[in-house]
């Protein structure tokens, strides 16, 4: 990464922001031929790709259907689909998935479709794009914060970097920013576009942690930290009113609850915290219904009649719950089973089947996943990723206002809107 020449030039395109999406649209501009920048403030490109999916990177998920893959992004009250639709046309799941393919990084399927390298590492994801822009010549210029533009005649004609008298000015023709949300923030997301963005006519939301960890207050979770487990149902209550539930992974933590599952629910739980405490119950067997719980619980108490309670529930319900469960519904765990009455037996059912957990908070920015908030969609072009505000500026990735679930939403979302920028950027000129 050689210093830049001193006289000033104008590249065809200037990216900011080594990211995914911005890694993904440097090299498509550039294999169409056009003479390309990378900006990055980090010293190295893609420090939160390379931390994605526990370090092992869920590039995807494996539904091909566009318009189904894409109502994952809707929330109650917004459709983003209909916004999408024109980008994921060009460049959707099995697009991104052959692209990878084509530059020798072989993927695998894992459980609710998601999609990871078969190396099972992240490292491999970033070596494909930045083999990528080595290969069609994209210049990165690392260290190299960007702090807001100059404009001339209603487009954008420098990206400018520093300040004062070490200032410097980055002249091109096109701008793609691609500089992600807030979450992770020592990865380099701190949001610094939606300043630059908003003093340039853009709407932006207040961007939010989404997909982030919950805290919980109850001890006996946090004694369970690195337990998994699958096929849970979860449901919240507040004001012991039913909210929602979701069915999948929960994995404990030493502060709470993570996983799949916790993700995808943590914003609407940050939402119902503003009003109230948030409880959260654990259906550890939703297939099971509460009769035929009934009648398993009295088969195993009758057949080790003379077995502690505590050495035998193990075979219902996972062994590292087994105490806690008891403790919750007020049963010695000593006890043996022929002495457990049935008042017990039903209250133990009722834990088993929601297991009661305080919500004490949210995780801040440093554990989000991802962020929510950003540009309003409305403002950009989707067949292009163009700003409707600006003519020669494209905006990529977290930069935009759109919710996701985990499972490789973001991460496709990168890949697509990168993509369609870097060659409509070159189309256009």
């Amino acid at each position: 990464m050689e210093n830049l020449e001193k006289s000033p030039q104008i590249w065809d395109v200037a990216v900011i922001g080594g990211g995914p999406a911005g890694m993904m649209a440097a090299g498509r501009a550039a294999e169409l031929g056009a003479r390309v920048i990378l900006l990055e403030k980090n010293t190295t490109l893609g420090k939160k790709l390379l931390i994605t999916g526990g370090g092992r990177s869920n590039i995807t998920n494996a539904q091909y259907d566009v318009r189904t893959f894409l109502q994952k992004y809707n929330r109650k009250d917004v459709q983003n689909d209909k916004f999408l639709f024109s980008a994921f046309s060009q460049f959707a799941v099995k697009d991104a998935i052959d692209y990878f393919h084509v530059h020798a990084m072989p993927t695998k399927v894992e459980a609710e479709n998601r999609v990871f390298p078969i190396s099972n590492s992240a490292q491999s994801v970033w070596d494909v794009l930045v083999e990528q822009m080595k290969k069609y010549a994209v210049h990165v210029k690392s260290n190299s914060p960007v702090t807001g533009f100059e404009m001339e005649n209603g487009k954008i004609i420098a990206a400018e970097i520093g300040k004062g008298k070490s200032q410097q000015k980055i002249y091109a023709k096109k701008f793609i920013v691609a500089t992600g949300g807030t979450s992770r923030p020592e990865t380099g997301s701190t949001g610094d576009a939606f300043a630059w963005l908003t003093k340039l006519g853009h709407i932006v939301t207040s961007p939010t942690d989404a997909l982030v960890p919950l805290a919980i207050s109850d001890s006996w979770v946090k004694k369970l930290s690195g337990l998994a487990l699958q096929n849970i149902k979860l449901t919240t209550f507040q004001n012991n009113q039913k909210q929602e539930s979701h069915k999948g992974k929960i994995l404990f933590t030493h502060f709470g609850v993570s996983g799949p599952t916790v993700l995808n629910m943590s914003k609407d739980i940050s939402e119902l915290l503003k009003y109230g405490e948030v409880e959260l119950r654990l259906d550890l067997l939703p297939d099971l219904a509460h009769d035929t719980l009934n009648t398993r619980l009295q088969e195993l108490f009758k057949t080790d009649d003379k077995k502690k309670t505590k050495n035998a529930l193990d075979a219902v319900i996972p062994a590292g719950l087994v105490e806690a469960a008891l403790v919750i519904a007020k049963i010695d765990p000593e006890k043996q089973n022929n002495a457990v009455t049935r008042e017990e037996r039903i209250r133990l059912i009722d834990v088993i089947k929601g297991m009661p957990m305080q919500v004490s908070g949210l995780l801040g920015a440093d554990k989000a996943i991802v962020s929510s908030g950003g540009v309003e969609l409305t403002e950009v072009d989707f067949k292009t990723m163009q700003s409707r505000i600006v003519p020669n500026l494209y905006l990529v990735g977290d930069i935009l206002n759109i919710d996701r679930p985990s499972g490789g939403y973001s991460l496709q979302l990168c890949w697509t809107t990168g993509f369609v920028a870097g060659s409509a950027c070159v189309s256009n000129s």
